[in-house]
């Protein structure tokens, strides 16, 4: 499906729901990438997720501390002292950090089962 079709179909949704609807469907649109980011701070797992960007912070600046230092050597011993924990720690950081998006994910989806949730809700009239 192009990005064309899902405009096309998402008018076409718009144009069919009634007002009330058309409301419930504003106040449930999707989140941009940022929006959904930051909302993982809030919540009830939101320090979980503020104690893996503080670690990963951490290791980020350390790794990159490694590096200038690696990058600052003459022996090639002391490169591959600085050079593999730069790597190691970067690299970390970089997995602590890809570990929220599966739950980005999952809270884009359960944003649009309950979007759909309401909408068959105002329908059947409960």
């Amino acid at each position: 499906m192009t990005q064309n079709d899902k405009t096309r179909l998402d008018d076409m949704i718009k144009a069919a729901l009634t007002g009330e609807d058309r409301e419930i469907l504003n106040q449930t649109q999707e989140l941009g990438y940022f929006e959904l980011g930051l909302s993982q701070f809030g919540g009830k797992l939101g320090w979980v997720t503020w104690v893996i960007m503080i670690v990963q912070a951490t290791l980020f600046f350390i790794g990159v501390w490694c590096a200038f230092r690696f990058f600052g050597t003459t022996d090639v011993l002391e490169a591959v002292k600085w050079g593999i924990p730069a790597a190691v720690l970067m690299l970390a950081a970089t997995q602590l950090k890809l570990s929220l998006a599966p739950q980005m994910q999952a809270d884009r989806v359960i944003r649009e089962v309950k979007r759909l949730e309401l909408l068959i809700a105002t329908r059947t009239g409960e």
